[in-house]
């Protein structure tokens, strides 16, 4: 194979990685926003509630506005913190394949030529079974 085609087959592959990579950061981040979204919603339904109780059972209900609040902020807390790992370990995985490639480029062609036979052989016998029914 060509040197030209094995770095271009290099690049693209590398490219491909890296849009993985941007795929699931756009997730983590639609997932902070969407729980950020929830959180606020769940604010605004309990400021209205406390408002109303706040007069009836004051400290009781300040105390358990403030733990809803602490919750809330520790659980945004930990989908950022597990989105920041999701990105990174996404993307030391793309540069842990690109480095492979780059190192071992005929044993990469092999990997992937015999994924893509087991593949292709794997939805061979899904569409013979499902043609005998």
């Amino acid at each position: 194979m060509p040197a030209n085609s094995l770095v271009q087959d290099t690049n693209k592959f590398s490219g491909q990685a890296s849009s993985l990579a941007d795929q699931a950061a756009s997730s983590a981040d639609s997932a902070i926003k969407s729980t950020q979204r929830a959180t606020n919603s769940a604010f605004d339904s309990l400021a209205g509630g406390v408002q109303d109780l706040r007069h009836q059972a004051g400290p009781m209900i300040d105390r358990a506005a403030s733990q809803a609040t602490d919750l809330a902020q520790r659980g945004a807390d930990t989908v950022r913190d597990t989105a920041q790992q999701l990105r990174e370990r996404a993307l030391r995985a793309s540069d842990v394949t690109v480095n492979y490639i780059r190192e071992e480029p005929v044993k990469a062609m092999l990997i992937a030529a015999a994924t893509g036979a087991g593949l292709m052989a794997l939805i061979s016998l899904m569409t013979r079974s499902s043609d005998r029914r």
